[in-house]
Parts: structure tokens; sequence; C-alpha cells
């Protein structure tokens, strides 16, 4: 509707202060037209939108404008109570504050919207614990004490002093720079830099973490997303122990294999139906257990390393089941 779009217009002229009108149209997913006439429609209205020329031009509002224009429609109260519905491990912490928010969004609806949003909130179910399979997902565990240092430097720009135990390391103390934090398949990381080197460090393995009073050394402006892609990239293809391997695959199991490796490099059709891949998985033992999952569905063309450990594996299956009639 063109009202909740005028009010998103302003909300975002008043949150991020000059926009050109390319950037509005992105964010507003419209042309840049719609934009302008969305622009004169607020001025007509009496909202204080101007235009500033030149090559760092854009529309702004004037300096100090209010206005009550925060009213949820039916589908944003929708989507915030699907969302709070999320267990609350995901929010580094916050489940409770998260749960307290949703009431108060449920709270704050026109009394004929609230009974509606709320039933329509109890038909959307977000990552359940279980799969159809019955198998529970995997959460990290993170201290409370130390998850709330962490999130309290992060927030307020402070240094951290956490104590860390990396992979197959004794737990020690370090001193970072804390960018951000992520969530990812119910996997938490902070994003940090470390003597000025990027740092990655998976919230499950702190054990305990202080908040300094020094200043973190950061930009003052960050964008986790492309900061998460490029390190992920680095660490797909990067990775000291990467194991990259030219697999044979049944085309319906093959979004399986994706889904499991670090990366695809290639991908193309085989003479007998087959795909063909060439895919890169953390280390030997990944790659064994994600090429033993697809059973007769899937082979491993090289390393003849992985073969080997792959005949080995089945020959002490067959082994162990040489009587069965």
């Amino acid at each position: 509707m063109r009202a909740d779009r005028l009010v998103s217009l302003v909300l975002l002229l008043r949150q991020r202060g000059r926009l050109t009108a390319d950037t509005l149209a992105r964010e507003l997913e419209v042309s840049t037209r719609t934009v302008l006439r969305d622009i004169e429609a607020l001025s007509a209205a009496g909202v204080p939108v101007y235009a500033e020329r030149g090559r760092h031009g854009g529309f702004a509002l004037l300096p100090g404008f209010r206005t009550e224009l925060t009213g949820l429609n039916h589908d944003e109260a929708l989507a915030l109570l699907a969302a709070g519905s999320a267990r609350g491990e995901r929010a580094f912490g916050l489940g409770a504050a998260l749960a307290s928010a949703m009431r108060k969004v449920v709270d704050a609806l026109p009394a004929d919207h609230r009974a509606g949003a709320s039933d329509a909130a109890r038909r959307l179910l977000v990552d359940p614990e279980t799969d159809l399979l019955a198998r529970r997902s995997a959460t990290d565990q993170v201290p409370a004490a130390a998850l709330a240092e962490v999130r309290r430097a992060v927030l307020a720009g402070r240094k951290l002093r956490i104590h860390y135990a990396a992979t197959d390391q004794p737990p020690r103390w370090r001193t970072v720079d804390p960018i951000g934090l992520v969530t990812v398949r119910d996997r938490g990381y902070l994003l940090a830099t470390r003597a000025g080197a990027d740092r990655t460090y998976r919230l499950s393995r702190i054990a305990a973490a202080e908040e300094l009073a020094e200043p973190a050394e950061r930009p003052e402006t960050v964008d986790l997303d492309r900061i998460w892609r490029e390190r992920s990239a680095r660490f797909r293809f990067d990775g000291e122990h990467h194991v990259t391997a030219l697999v044979r695959v049944r085309p319906a199991r093959r979004e399986e294999l994706v889904d499991t490796a670090l990366a695809v490099r290639a991908m193309e059709p085989d003479a007998d139906g087959w795909a063909r891949l060439e895919v890169t998985f953390q280390d030997a033992r990944h790659a064994e257990w994600a090429l033993w999952e697809l059973g007769a569905d899937g082979e491993a063309v090289a390393p003849r390393s992985l073969r080997a450990s792959l005949h080995q594996r089945a020959a002490a299956l067959a082994s162990r089941y040489d009587d069965a009639p």
C-alpha cells in the first residue's frame, strides 16, 4: 500500500539521514520515478522533505522533525511475532528481552487486530528444536555472564578480554577489538580484530569474558554482512587442513552434498546422468563423513587417499556383517 510506503520513506530519512532517490528506490523496492512522486506527496502533506543538489546530494528531513508514524500494520506485526517465536538462544542471550518485546508488540496493536495477529503467529513455527526425523538441532551453549560481557563490549565499542579455547588448544586469555556478533544455524560468532588482524571466535568456546574500559580500535560504521561474506570466503578457500575432492553423485542427492561441503568449485553433468563436482571439505574426516553419508549414491573419484579411507571403512563394515544370509 502507498500509505505504508510513505511511512517507510519518512522513517528511512529520519533514521539514516540524507539518502539519494536511487538508494530510497532500492530500499523500498520501487522505481526512482515512484520515489520522486512520493517525495512530492509528502511535501504537499506538510512533511518537511528537502532536496540537496550536487554530487553528494539527496533528500533529507529538516533537523528535529518528529511525528508518530510507527504504528504497525498486520503483516509487520506478524513478521515480528514470527521472528520472536524462534528460540531465544539465537538472540545472543536476549531471549527474555525478546519475549518481553513481543508481548509489548501485541499489546500495542489495535484491539481488533490483536487476537488475529496472535492466532496467526501461532500458526507459524520458525526452526523447531527437532526435524521430521526427531533429530535435535545442535545449539551452542554459552555462559550467560560471558555472553553478556561480550554483548556489552560489542555495543559499547570497548576492548574485550576473552578466555577462549581454540580447536585442540587449552583455553587462554586474549584481548580483542570486537566488531560485531553473528549467528548462523544456531551457532554464534564474535567478529573481532586482534593486534590489527581479523579474528572470528566461536561463542561456545568463550568460557569467560571481561569488558574493558579502553575504547576498541574499529571503524565508526560497519557492514557485518560484507565482513561475514569475506571471512567465510577466506575460511572456505584458505584453510590449512581443507580437502578438495572430485566427487560423482546421483542428481537426487546433489543438493545434500552441496549443503554439506564448504564450497563447490565446479559442477558439470557426467556421462551416465550423475553430477560431477569439485568440492572443498573442512578436512579429511569431514570429506570421508560426507561421502559415507551418500552411500551408493556417491563416489569419491579423487584424491586416492579419500577413496582408500572409504574402502577401508566399507570393508570393516562388510566384515562385521559377513555372516548375514
